[in-house]
């Protein structure tokens, strides 16, 4: 018989977190997320335009980023619209690259 080498609790066991997933989140309290829309597509009259950086803005980050389409929402269509207008604005020194300072 051989002796155990690894406690419960240790790299091969669960222990007593064994509820929780890889990010450490408890696996039950996870929630029903509501599925983001697509301004765009809910509303015909919003337009992509590189030429006004106060409606792209909403889809970049504070350092600068595009926001991705899981987090933004938008639908695979308008993601390439927004990431164009995005990248001519830019181009046109209308919105910034990166941020700068600090």
């Amino acid at each position: 018989m051989m002796p155990e080498t690894e406690s419960s609790e240790g790299r091969g066991g669960r222990g007593a977190r064994g509820d929780k997933d890889k990010k450490g989140k408890d696996a039950r309290k996870r929630g029903f997320a509501r599925r983001k829309v697509c301004r765009f597509c809910a509303d015909k009259n919003v337009s992509i335009d590189y030429k006004d950086p106060q409606t792209l803005k909403y889809f970049i980050t504070d350092r600068g980023k595009i926001i991705p389409r899981r987090i933004s929402g938008n639908c695979a269509t308008h993601q390439r619209k927004v990431g164009t207008a995005i990248k001519r604005a830019r181009m046109i020194a209308l919105m910034p690259f990166t941020v700068t300072g600090k």
